[in-house]
């Protein structure tokens, strides 16, 4: 049977539902708990989360994504909390957001250590909590190119997938040939892969997306509601028709079963102000409706946000 690592427990792919597959709980840079102007207390922060996943469950949602990294503020045993006060399927990831989220003890590990740590959360569990990684996380640093140590993150990621049969999804889709050199080199089936952050603001013009789809390779749509549109909108903003035009002229070029959506929003900031009004029910509210008035029908719109994730999800091995 299929299955895939959710923080209650594995499940079979077929009961994720609609996933919205890059979120998350709460994100923060390292070293952000110091500070006192924007660090939350956990009465605060659970306060703010569970109305979005209950509204999330509400709409229909099935599944929560989180993609934060080891150092960012993952919290599984709050997760565990989160999904049995909801009803929402989570799923945790080993591995780092980028290179330059990784404190000390880790930016010096070499590929065989990264790889026994991204194993272990994924098979015997992150720290005590008893709960399994479901996915691997690694990104590009600032500066838009791939650093030795993103490079190593990378390796022990495609060895750790292979070992686990976990999937991979990155932060950013730039110097996406440095990462499918290193994916091929390790013997990686590209599929295993979702290049996120197509979409964004700042990288759409140099992220190669259908060349990476071209490969093999699955292609994140997961910024969606990041809109300049918005009061306060953050850098990584772009127009909405602009993103969503680039979605439609992506999958209407045949490329349906390699697409993922997602919001990327952050339930509750930690460390930051976060961007309001935009949270992981925009996929609901604005998304869907867009895409409907666009002439997507429910097959299509089932395919993107149900049976592309679960494939994806499913541990293979």
């Amino acid at each position: 049977m299929s299955r895939v690592n959710t923080v209650l427990g594995p499940v079979p792919a077929e009961e994720l539902g609609l996933v919205a597959v890059h979120e998350h709980i709460g994100y923060g840079m390292p070293g952000s708990e110091l500070d006192t102007k924007w660090w939350k207390a956990p009465e605060q922060r659970y306060e703010e989360t569970v109305p979005k996943l209950r509204t999330f469950h509400e709409h229909g949602g099935g599944t929560f994504v989180d993609a934060t990294g080891i150092c960012n503020g993952r919290d599984v045993d709050y997760y565990k909390s989160l999904s049995a006060k909801t009803g929402v399927h989570i799923v945790a990831c080993t591995g780092f957001v980028g290179g330059d989220t990784a404190l000390p003890h880790f930016a010096r590990a070499d590929v065989d250590y990264l790889t026994q740590q991204f194993v272990h959360e994924i098979t015997v569990g992150i720290g005590d909590t008893g709960s399994l990684a479901g996915v691997i996380k690694v990104g590009v640093s600032r500066g838009g190119r791939m650093t030795d140590l993103d490079k190593r993150i990378y390796r022990a990621a495609a060895r750790a997938s292979l070992t686990t049969g976990v999937p991979i999804l990155t932060h950013l889709a730039i110097d996406a040939e440095n990462a499918i050199a290193i994916f091929d080199e390790e013997g990686l089936p590209l599929d295993r892969v979702l290049f996120g952050h197509v979409d964004d603001g700042v990288n759409a013009d140099r992220t190669r997306d259908v060349w990476i789809a071209e490969q093999g390779g699955r292609i994140g749509f997961d910024t969606f509601g990041y809109e300049t549109e918005l009061p306060d909108p953050p850098f990584w903003a772009r127009p909405r028709k602009e993103r969503l035009d680039h979605f439609l002229r992506f999958i209407g070029e045949g490329r349906l079963k390699q697409v993922l959506a997602s919001a990327d929003a952050n339930c509750s900031p930690l460390g930051w102000p976060g961007v309001k009004g935009h949270t992981v029910n925009y996929i609901f509210e604005d998304l869907i409706p867009d895409l409907r008035a666009a002439g997507l029908d429910e097959a299509a719109i089932k395919t993107i946000f149900v049976d592309n994730p679960a494939d994806f999800l499913t541990i293979q091995k």
